[in-house]
């Protein structure tokens, strides 16, 4: 399997959207598809509007070579909100009922993906094994993806640089150099852009130098929705055992 480079977004809203635009103008000039990472939240879309400019940009990049993932879980109230285990610890029951909801906003919105995106990037056990009941085919994490058809992981860390993330010329600097070394020694690069630090240069520039360099080193732009195929050719693990109480 060749080096893969993805590329996601996340945190659409009206806002952020033309820079959005801009972004993926400079990554269609590089032949490199984006991720969407949509989240079942107002932030990110008004599924009671289909002719909203949000859900119309995301429409036409799904005319490309873009995807759409769905990042995260449907809200909940701020009652039950905190009686919730945190995302990193849910058991798989609980998991599931949130997909099943999370699922159903993207659907009323005209999205449906088979790749989900955990919360911060953090999925329990439970919530691996409910994305495979649920019928979804990659799983990415903060270290990883995982193809749960097959049980195959290619292990890779997401470099990110989001609103909580320092702009500063060193971190961006860090980011490129850590994504070009990457890329040079044939291990994945995965970039993670939150769309509301699209509107600083340094951001911006700092994506799009590692991801110039990561091309250099003969890396293949792809998309998460690949892996389903594309990890069937990474040396298999053993799949997690789940613990009885994330069932």
């Amino acid at each position: 399997m060749s080096t893969p480079l993805v590329v996601s977004l996340s945190g659409l809203e009206l806002r952020s959207l033309d820079s959005c635009a801009d972004f993926a103008a400079e990554l269609d000039r590089r032949s490199v598809p984006l991720s969407l990472l949509i989240s079942p939240k107002p932030t990110d879309l008004d599924s009671r509007d289909r002719r909203s400019p949000v859900l119309g940009w995301v429409a036409d990049r799904l005319m490309r070579r873009d995807t759409v993932s769905l990042h995260g879980f449907a809200r909940v109230s701020p009652g039950l909100r905190s009686r919730l285990a945190p995302a990193a610890r849910l058991p798989a029951h609980e998991a599931g009922l949130r997909l099943v909801a999370a699922s159903a906003v993207l659907e009323q919105a005209g999205l449906r993906t088979h790749t989900f995106i955990p919360p911060r990037w953090l999925a329990s056990p439970g919530t691996v094994l409910a994305a495979q009941r649920r019928g979804f085919a990659v799983c990415a994490d903060a270290m990883g993806v995982r193809d749960l058809g097959t049980g195959s992981v290619l292990r890779s860390r997401i470099r990110l640089l989001g609103p909580g993330e320092v702009a500063e010329p060193w971190w961006c600097r860090a980011l490129v150099l850590g994504a070009g070394r990457a890329a040079r020694r044939g291990r994945a690069v995965r970039l993670a852009v939150d769309a509301q630090t699209l509107v600083k240069p340094a951001v911006r520039h700092a994506i799009l130098d590692a991801v110039d360099l990561a091309l250099h080193h003969g890396a293949n732009p792809v998309t998460y929705a690949s892996f389903a195929r594309a990890t069937s050719e990474v040396a298999r693990i053993p799949k997690p055992r789940i613990p009885h109480e994330a069932w």
